[in-house]
This record gives C-alpha cells, structure tokens and sequence, in this order.
C-alpha cells in the first residue's frame, strides 16, 4: 500500500472530509497539521507549491487538495493508487 500523507489544520472542513474518505477506506496516512507551526506551512507550501489545506499526496505523486482526493474517489481511480506500492 501507499503510503499517504497530508498537511491539515485542525478545523478546516476540506480537511476533516479528506480524512473522513481515508478512515472510510481504513487508509493508514500520515497527518502532518500545520495549526500555530509556519515552518511545516512553509514546508508544505514549497513541496505542493500551495498555500491552502489539505495538501494530499499519495505515495510521492501530489494529488492536491479534498476535491481532487474526490475526484479520484468518484473516477475509481483512488484504489487503484493506494494499493500502487
């Protein structure tokens, strides 16, 4: 399985349905959140080129945000790059 991390803060609602979709899915992912931490925000802006949460990548393919991570959920695609190694 792929590995997955994403960057959230603690009350944005992209982030809480992001991680919803991946508990749903009994996905193990690495929430990294950048509330009161600049150093990760600037960490996951300079990796994504973004400045917003969630920021999701899979393995080390950068899927974006919520709606993209829904997007692939809604194409079927979202399976098939979890179980990617």
């Amino acid at each position: 399985m792929a590995a997955v991390t994403l960057y959230t803060t603690r009350y944005c609602p992209f982030c809480v349905r992001a991680k919803a979709l991946l508990d749903h899915k009994a996905v193990t992912y690495t929430d990294i959140s950048v509330d009161n931490n600049p150093e990760l925000r600037q960490e996951m802006m300079a990796k994504s080129g973004r400045h917003t949460v969630p920021q999701i990548w899979i393995g080390e393919h950068h899927v974006g945000g919520c709606d993209e991570l829904m997007a692939l959920e809604r194409s079927g695609d979202l399976d098939a790059m979890l179980a990617a190694d």
